[in-house]
């Protein structure tokens, strides 16, 4: 098995459904480096009652925890949706190597921002199983509107 960005994105789709199903925002997270996972997490704000509980800041709480170290620049983080601004800032603040995710978020994303939130060197990628990951939210939302 090929361990590519549609692998890891794939792990990172298996917590977003996992918060889905807990009745959280759909979004999961994995920070990988040299092809291993170290860290992972899904939105969790409402079961924690705390607004800071996203997918990348459980990640990468479990990742600085992995490498006993609070800099992550060899490491590449998946998410299923662009990130919000909060997170870009914590991983500007990690100097996270690469930020990876699927769907773009049209209202919040990091990406409206000029200029970047993200580490001057952080390079990003998008669109890895964008339809995927965009129907994992889409069905979520819909579902609160039935």
């Amino acid at each position: 098995m090929e361990l590519d960005d549609t692998f890891f994105m794939k792990q990172a789709l298996k917590l977003a459904i996992q918060a889905s199903e807990e009745d959280e925002v759909p979004i999961g997270a994995v920070v990988v480096v040299n092809n291993r996972i170290i860290g992972k997490g899904y939105n969790q704000s409402v079961r924690l009652g705390d607004c800071t509980a996203h997918a990348e800041m459980l990640a990468l709480t479990a990742a600085f925890q992995s490498l006993n170290s609070s800099v992550l620049d060899e490491c590449k983080i998946y998410v299923t949706v662009e990130p919000c601004p909060m997170c870009a800032g914590a991983l500007s603040w990690s100097r996270i190597g690469e930020v990876i995710y699927g769907a773009s978020e049209p209202k919040s994303g990091f990406s409206h921002f000029t200029p970047s939130l993200l580490h001057p060197k952080t390079t990003v990628k998008q669109g890895i199983l964008e339809d995927e990951c965009s129907m994992v939210m889409r069905d979520f939302f819909s579902s609160k509107r039935d």
